[in-house]
């Protein structure tokens, strides 16, 4: 049977066929639906872990346990990962375990670009890359059997336009693969030095005969064109280079480490002129010239970005693409915070009282953005809390003037330790909690907090408050964001303090199916004395006609912070 399906949604199929019965991930654009779409199925138990790198371990855990497993992340969760990610290539596995790592060219969602095939190159691992739907499916019901086969975790590299992009995939049934046997062995597993010294050379050993069968493997194929242009690419570039190219000869690489030898040097000695076509790094580029093949490549294309059909025709081919362009001048628009974002009220305030804000991984990384413009760093998951206790200690008249801002999940994820790094060295420094009852920017995923598992399941809520306690804050209140005044003042408090201070602010997510909507809002034009005050929040409902404050009764949910800050009362209740 036949079925049109996103990337992603393949791969949680190839889950499904191949007999995968544990999947523990951490959600992140472009990895997320995978997790989502295998926990449909009854037959694979899935969940979220507070981060990457506990998802690594638990799927090795299950491995280890006998079982097919894996764990899915984003390009900068494999960062997360990496550490029981390159002890894991030593122990290898029991059961068959693939992690899948989505890369995102383009920067969609992201705050770098990152090639992960660095990663198998660098802890000597499999890597395999599909091009579409179809190969996600059949990719990662291979990838078990290759996992089994050599003794190691496959990375399954995917895109941002591999993972979410449809096509048509054949699907079959389940093969129910049994629970292998779990011997007790701490030479494989244990990895003190003098077992890890061992491993090495089963590592060592494992590598030679991973490159020989790089070179005969089903992954990698040859399609035959014109011989004066041969084309060496993987995953999604071979899609695009097969529209911009369609006569020429292809060596399509699907196992992109280890790059096979004898396959490449013979595939360019049969084309006159050979281009490497691949997203980000020159990985496969380089390795063609290590062995003497003279190969065109990043000369001509960007290490930048997403590559596209047009683009290959106007760098290689010298071919301008034809458009049909509007003569009206378009604006731009920006992401922005939804209407009656929790994180507006926060946000106004902390621009208002002029502080400096760590930023941290979420929705509100927005805060950033005109005309709120009140975040100064966002590094990765985590970093506010601890980037702030040291712009502190080499700063300490800053922290009467300085905060962090961290969501409930992103704690749960990775700022917790830092919140401990201030307690345990003294600081003084002032961390603000996003509470919004969810993880909101990939799409409303629940999180230890939530009290509600991946399947929806009810189970333990995570305090906040007693983590917080726990980590040794003395100082902890806890207050809806929305109120302007109260928030204000607990700012200037807290900020003032001589030792360390949580303020967590707490109200739900808008989207959320529970939150309840307000009949909108209105602006009495007689009242309005275009102050301009409302629009500082930065809410899209909220414009200017002619010359007066206007809300769209189509988007405003009724939220209440703009009346808050409305001194000359223009802003009603109701649609009027």
């Amino acid at each position: 049977m036949k079925e049109l399906m996103l990337g992603n949604k393949a791969v949680a199929r190839g889950l499904y066929e191949a007999g995968c019965s544990f999947v523990s991930s951490y959600p992140g654009t472009p990895s997320t639906e995978i997790t989502e779409e295998a926990a449909r199925y009854e037959e694979i138990y899935c969940e979220w872990a507070p981060n990457e790198k506990v998802a690594a371990e638990a799927a090795l855990g299950a491995s280890i346990g006998g079982a097919r497993s894996f764990c899915a992340m984003k390009h900068v969760g494999l960062n997360v990962a990496a550490d029981p990610l390159f002890t894991a290539a030593y122990t290898g596995v029991n059961g068959g375990m693939i992690i899948a790592v989505a890369d995102d060219p383009g920067m969609h969602s992201s705050q770098n670009e990152q090639d992960s095939r660095h990663y198998a190159r660098a802890a000597k691992l499999v890597m395999l890359e599909p091009s579409d739907s179809q190969e996600c499916l059949r990719f990662t019901k291979e990838a078990f059997a290759l996992s089994e086969r050599f003794d190691l975790p496959v990375l399954l590299r995917l895109s941002t336009r591999v993972s979410h992009s449809q096509s048509v995939t054949e699907i079959a049934g389940r093969a129910e693969i049994p629970l292998k046997e779990y011997q007790k062995n701490p030479q494989k597993y244990v990895m003190m030095p003098a077992n890890a010294k061992g491993r090495h050379v089963f590592v060592e050993k494992r590598q030679a005969a991973l490159k020989e069968y790089a070179e005969t493997c089903s992954f990698n194929r040859i399609e035959r064109g014109s011989s004066r242009i041969g084309i060496i690419t993987s995953g999604i570039s071979y899609q695009y280079a097969k529209e911009a190219f369609p006569e020429a000869s292809f060596l399509k690489l699907g196992l992109c480490y280890p790059l096979p030898e004898r396959l490449l040097i013979n595939f360019a000695q049969s084309v006159e002129e050979v281009y490497v076509i691949e997203e980000l790094d020159p990985f496969i580029e380089e390795h063609c010239r290590a062995l003497g093949i003279p190969v065109k490549g990043k000369q001509q294309l960007t290490l930048l970005y997403e590559y596209s059909q047009n683009y290959l025709r106007e760098q290689l081919r010298g071919e301008k693409p034809e458009f049909t362009c509007l003569d009206e001048d378009i604006p731009n628009r920006p992401p922005v915070m939804c209407p009656g974002c929790p994180h507006r009220g926060l946000f106004y305030s902390l621009k208002k009282l002029g502080l400096t804000v760590f930023g941290d991984i979420g929705c509100y990384t927005l805060g950033a953005a005109p005309p709120l413009q009140s975040v100064d760093t966002t590094i990765c998951m985590g970093a506010s809390i601890s980037g702030l206790h040291g712009f502190n200690r080499v700063r300490p008249q800053s922290a009467k003037k300085s905060v962090a801002v961290i969501g409930d999940s992103t704690f749960m994820h990775s700022g917790i330790t830092g919140l401990i790094n201030i307690t345990y060295n003294k600081g003084c420094s002032t961390v603000i909690i996003l509470d919004n009852s969810i993880t909101g920017m990939t799409g409303h995923q629940q999180n230890p907090t939530t009290g509600l598992t991946l399947k929806n399941e009810p189970t333990l809520a995570v305090s906040i408050e007693k983590i917080c306690e726990g980590a040794g804050v003395k100082r902890i209140h806890v207050i809806d964001p929305n109120d302007i005044e109260g928030l204000q003042k607990l700012l200037k408090e807290e900020t003032a303090t001589e030792e360390p201070s949580v303020i967590i602010t707490r109200r739900p997510c808008v989207l959320l199916k529970k939150v309840k909507k307000n009949p909108p809002f209105s602006v009495e034009p007689a009242k309005c004395v275009s102050c301009r005050a409302c629009l500082g929040i930065g809410c899209p409902a909220i414009s200017l006609r002619e010359g007066k404050a206007h809300i769209d009764a189509t988007l405003c949910v009724g939220c209440d912070l703009c009346r808050r800050l409305c001194r000359p009362g223009a802003i009603l209740e109701g649609n009027r």
